[in-house]
């Protein structure tokens, strides 16, 4: 039976605040080990106290959002508003660019083909999710910076924004601001990585400190999960809620630059007298000849110039390697199930009595749920999607006229526009637009469009030693965050009984022939068959006595 929507809330806020109960004490118990620690546990121990102080102020933000609507719901008339039409906190600058024209490289298979800018983010592209939560904040004028594969980026956003051309997109991201500052209005402006997947909170957390402090900048900030290594990023070091300094890719560290920034106009005079590289780098450090927006507002702080520092309260995932796109498709639907108390069921969607529904379902307007189908956790169906035949999906979103049947298993998938999830087929992961698995297929990781994997493909998940899967990102083996992932990337076809083993990246335009199995990378533009030794000898009746 399903609870109405107070009663729900109700339930959310007993389980909610007995979470942040216990946060608060984990939070208080990492801090003291801080101090109780030896020097050489003190990074370490620094890094889990962060992450404890930053999980209780997600749970804190959930706390406090749920009271509110609680209280919408009891006012009279009180029905819960859409977050969009709900007051915004304080004013935003009425600028923002956005630096959307880098090669992307490390992504790769993807980069090969698509913008990072314009990835899709549970089904719709990275840039027009962010500049449609900068509108909703105020702004009123987006600047977006573009260079390579642009095209991608203006078909995203249409004629909603001013765009500026980077004539070198690996020049940095200095240098890309700096082409857009002719044509900025007003004195204050926000500044934001394209390839940025960001709650809106978190921008409005900038704002509000950003306005709060009359600091002459501000920098969003993130603490580090456990399983992410400060040398992959830009670190921070923070004090009071002011930025103390950078430091470039480094052996320690906790909290790390965002690449979101709020800055007055005179802060530009400090990008422009940026060295080209980042200085501030250990020794032995090798940063790279790129104007990098950070070097600059280090160079504020030398000076002795406010800059103000505000810590994330949402999610944010930076696409830096191709695993962070899985963490941003989950991150995001994760985020829209928070943003949805209850479910929503647009008229003209079907959904049957037969079928077995255990969690919160949004369907959109022509989305059909069929008899036998078993739809569990958090499921949104796209317009004109349809589950029929046995399906059974767990914590899922399928895109636009996609179609799940014939008893296939989808279980922590983002599936794009189109894509179709067969016969017994089993996957867990990001499909992009146009992807067919046929039958039979068991696959995990992240699949190009208009892929085609055939019949009795199958991902492989763990490795004999339980290891972790290290992957060459750009000369440097990385150790993968998810380790059952495979990447395969646009305009692909596996035949019959590929198999492709843990980490392994296939690059566009490729064919996987029957039976192959890829262990590791395979460079775009290929075409790997098996090599078949066959044996013939005479056989017939007379081997059996007659």
């Amino acid at each position: 039976m399903r609870l109405n929507p107070e009663e729900r809330i109700k339930q959310q806020l007993v389980a909610q605040r007995e979470l942040a109960k216990r946060a608060q004490e984990r939070s208080r118990e990492a801090a003291a080990a801080v101090e109780q620690a030896p020097e050489q546990e003190k990074g370490r121990m620094g890094r889990l106290a962060g992450m404890r102080k930053a999980q209780l102020a997600r749970i804190t933000n959930k706390l406090e959002r749920l009271e509110r609507e609680l209280a919408q719901l009891q006012a009279p008339g009180g029905a819960v508003l859409p977050r969009r039409a709900r007051g915004r906190r304080g004013r935003a600058p009425q600028t923002a660019v956005i630096l959307a024209a880098g090669l992307g490289s490390r992504t790769w298979p993807y980069s090969e083909t698509r913008q990072k800018a314009a990835m899709p983010v549970a089904n719709r592209p990275l840039i027009r999710r962010t500049v449609d939560d900068l509108r909703a904040m105020g702004v009123q004028q987006v600047v977006v910076v573009v260079g390579y594969l642009q095209e991608q980026v203006r078909s995203a956003l249409g004629d909603d924004v001013v765009y500026v051309e980077q004539a070198n997109p690996g020049a940095g991201s200095a240098n890309a601001l700096l082409c857009a500052a002719d044509h900025l209005q007003g004195d204050d402006l926000l500044v934001l990585y394209g390839d940025v997947a960001c709650a809106p909170e978190n921008l409005e957390a900038l704002a509000a400190k950003f306005r709060e402090t009359g600091a002459e900048a501000a920098a969003l900030v993130q603490t580090l999960p456990m399983d992410e290594v400060c040398d992959d990023w830009i670190c921070a070091g923070v004090a009071a809620d002011k930025l103390r300094g950078i430091h470039g890719h480094g052996r320690h560290g906790n909290t790390r630059i965002t690449g979101i920034y709020a800055l007055r106009r005179s802060a530009l005079s400090y990008v422009r007298r940026n060295p080209g590289i980042v200085r501030h780098v250990g020794v032995g450090g090798m940063p790279p000849l790129e104007a990098e927006l950070a070097e600059s507002i280090q160079m504020m702080v030398d000076e002795g110039r406010e800059v103000a520092a505000a810590a994330t309260v949402d999610y944010l995932v930076d696409l830096d390697k191709p695993w962070h796109i899985l963490d941003a498709n989950r991150a995001a639907v994760d985020y829209l199930f928070r943003q949805t108390p209850q479910d929503r069921i647009a008229r003209g969607a079907r959904i049957s009595n037969k079928a077995s529904i255990n969690g919160r379902l949004i369907a959109e307007e022509g989305a059909v749920v069929g008899d036998g189908t078993f739809l569990e956790g958090n499921i949104y169906l796209g317009a004109h999607s349809e589950v029929s035949r046995g399906a059974m999906l767990e914590n899922v979103m399928l895109g636009p006229h996609t179609r799940a049947r014939d008893f296939c298993l989808a279980h922590g998938a983002v599936v794009g526009e189109r894509g179709l999830l067969g016969h017994g087929a089993e996957f867990g992961g990001v499909m992009f637009d146009r992807v067919y698995l046929y039958h039979y297929c068991e696959m995990a990781g992240v699949i190009g469009s208009a892929t085609d994997v055939g019949a009795a493909c199958v991902c492989g998940t763990i490795r004999f030693d339980d290891g972790d899967v290290n992957m060459e990102i750009k000369g440097r083996r990385e150790r993968a965050r998810h380790s059952g992932a495979t990447y395969i990337g646009d305009y692909c076809r596996a035949g019959v009984n590929a198999i492709f083993m843990p980490g392994s990246r296939v690059g566009p335009w490729s064919c996987i022939g029957p039976g192959v199995v890829v262990y590791d990378t395979l460079p775009s533009r290929s075409l790997v068959l098996v090599k078949q030794e066959l044996v013939t000898k005479p056989w017939g009746p007379e081997k059996y006595g007659w």
